[in-house]
């Protein structure tokens, strides 16, 4: 029974969450819905608009976007821009070289940033919500989740220009207390917040395509083995009715 116990625990484990922490920065919850299929098109929108100049998704192609409710012609109209085919990896045009003389550094891929970033989906909405004016930095700009980012903030007219509260502790460093926001963007604070999610969401959905595929058969197979473990509890009874 013990060993059985065990088992079923790790079988279990993928399903159960963990904290949200990032490198000791408070994550603020996306709250994302991955059947959410309008959510998903914004993201997708967004991060076409916004961030595949730079970064590529180099392990999606464009027609998986089929998966949240866009039609191929929708696709190649609105999410497509240069040469690319609908069948094609989203791949990005700027080459390596060109990343390395522009940013010192090469453009990371993000098709599985919400997975490899502990906190998700989570940290992804916190780091595009933790921009702030740093003159020190390259860009002008600095970040509160991931210090000295090497990056612009593209989503700056959507948003605005944050300046940061920073306190000196007794060890003589700096840490970011708080961000104010002094010059409006495009959008109110609440739009912007839904533009962070959506990416957020987007972005959840590129780095597992399956996983709600996933949790729906890893219901059906921890019933299979409760059903089994029933039927194996009985028939180790019939078997053994008769030993003394």
């Amino acid at each position: 029974m013990k060993k059985l116990i065990a088992i079923l625990s790790l079988a279990l484990l993928p399903l159960t969450g963990f904290s949200s922490g990032g490198g000791g920065v408070h994550l603020e919850s996306a709250d994302i819905d991955l059947t959410d299929e309008a959510a998903l098109q914004r993201g997708a929108k967004y991060f076409v608009n916004y961030c595949q100049g730079c970064h590529s998704m180099k392990y999606f192609r464009y027609e998986n976007m089929q998966d949240f409710g866009l039609t191929k012609g929708q696709i190649e109209q609105n999410l497509i821009f240069g040469d690319h085919k609908v069948g094609e990896l989203m791949t990005t045009g700027m080459s390596a070289l060109d990343a390395e003389a522009w940013f010192a550094t090469a453009v990371p891929d993000l098709t599985l940033t919400a997975r490899l970033k502990h906190g998700g989906a989570d940290w992804i909405y916190t780091y595009l919500k933790s921009f702030y004016v740093d003159e020190s930095r390259p860009f002008g700009v600095n970040n509160v989740v991931f210090p000295n980012v090497g990056m612009p903030h593209v989503l700056m007219e959507l948003q605005g220009v944050q300046e940061a509260t920073i306190e000196t502790d007794e060890h003589g460093n700096n840490h970011v207390t708080g961000l104010k926001l002094v010059k409006p963007g495009r959008m109110s604070a609440e739009e912007y917040d839904g533009v962070a999610r959506d990416l957020a969401t987007f972005m959840a959905h590129v780095a597992e395509p399956m996983k709600l595929e996933r949790q729906r058969l890893g219901i059906w197979v921890m019933l299979f083995l409760l059903v089994f473990f029933v039927v194996s509890i009985l028939l180790k009874k019939e078997f053994w009715k008769d030993v003394h």
